[in-house]
């Protein structure tokens, strides 16, 4: 059975996934030939022994269940892309062990135990480099598929993973409904607007005098809990509203987690009068505190971070290298490349002749001596 992608990699010392399934499977099978060879021998038996075979018999079918339980665990291991290889190592000697003792109680020859040297057998260099090579192609194709999948790589997976637990830990906590949602997902496209005390959703940005009408309690209600905030006057006086940084994040998570949202305002004030009466207050301060949306909690907005995806981290680098080459000069057809200067290439003197030179030779040493 081929083993998954993704799974950790087993340290060289230890057998490989593969080799650990086999031997599983060897062992568990020894092992039931060795029960049913205990069965005959009762089966076959006319003497008083039977009572002795009879507890071989059942001791060999116990050892036998256990070396098939192991085996079929290390099966469902090896489909378990998250299972350590070393949970594959101890089910396959667990089935070992357990095949000897079912034919050592059968009284037949162990040949089990050959199965260890299989297990504790050291892998060559050559061995040791494929088995390398091969776990980092399972690894890549697997680093593929996901990013295929996901279309993001294992980082922003892993951080995509980490906001849906904060999602399923903190969404409920806010006290929102879908209407809430509605409202924040409104803000988040820059159109929504306060003004003469209603909450509206502009037909485009920058039109500030109609639109379709939003919930003014909900809008009210998340604005004083800050999750709405005022980021533009229009010379008409309305407000438009975007959420703000914690808004920002209770929106993400909520959009992740929509399931912790209450279907009606009245479910929503009861959850959240429940959370008030834990504070030990007063009955008309619990219900104040109910009727008010609660703050997102620090530790989530800490530990919040958005993923990236592979398409907007390509569409970054291009306008990261499209600003370095502006802010760098870039191209300019109207200035010639500066070219290297051409050095001279210096005259050769003239060949001196023979006579001259042995006359020049002379004088050298004359003037030596």
């Amino acid at each position: 059975m081929p083993v998954c992608a993704g799974r950790p990699a087993a340290p060289f010392g230890d057998p490989s996934p593969q080799t650990c399934l086999q031997v599983a499977g060897e062992a568990a099978l020894l092992a039931i030939i060795a029960a049913d060879d205990a069965m005959a021998a009762v089966c076959r038996s006319r003497s008083g022994s039977t009572v002795r075979l009879e507890a071989a018999m059942h001791e060999a079918h116990r050892e036998a269940s256990e070396a098939a339980r192991h085996a079929d665990r290390a099966e469902q291991y090896a489909d378990d892309p998250a299972m350590p290889a070393s949970a594959l190592v101890y089910c396959a000697r667990k089935a070992v062990d357990h095949a000897v003792r079912a034919q050592a109680a059968a009284g037949v020859e162990t040949t089990a135990a050959s199965l260890r040297a299989e297990l504790d057998r050291v892998l060559t260099p050559t061995e040791q480099a494929e088995r390398e090579s091969a776990r980092r192609r399972e690894e890549a194709q697997h680093e593929a598929e996901q990013r295929a999948a996901t279309g993001m790589d294992r980082e922003n997976r892993e951080r995509a993973a980490s906001n849906r637990y904060l999602a399923e830990h903190h969404v409920a906590a806010l006290g929102w409904t879908t209407g809430h949602l509605r409202v924040m997902e409104a803000a988040a496209t820059g159109r929504l607007y306060w003004r003469d005390r209603r909450a509206r959703i502009a037909a485009q940005h920058g039109d500030w005098t109609g639109g379709r009408r939003v919930s003014q309690e909900r809008t009210q209600a998340l604005y004083a809990a800050r999750f709405l905030v005022t980021t533009a006057r229009t010379t008409n006086g309305a407000r438009v509203l975007a959420p703000s940084l914690m808004g920002r994040v209770a929106l993400e998570l909520a959009r992740l987690h929509q399931a912790a949202l209450h279907p009606t305002d009245q479910a929503a004030y009861e959850a959240r009068l429940v959370w008030a009466r834990r504070r030990h207050r007063r009955r008309d301060d619990q219900k104040a505190a109910a009727r008010r949306l609660p703050d997102l909690d620090p530790s989530a907005r800490k530990l919040y971070r958005h993923p990236v995806t592979l398409a907007e981290q390509q569409a970054r680098a291009e306008r990261e290298a499209t600003d370095r080459w502006e802010g760098e000069g870039g191209y300019c057809p109207a200035v010639e490349m500066p070219r290297p200067v051409a050095t001279p290439t210096p005259t050769p003197a003239p060949p001196v002749p023979t006579s001259a030179r042995t006359s020049q030779q002379q004088a050298v040493q004359a003037t030596l001596w």
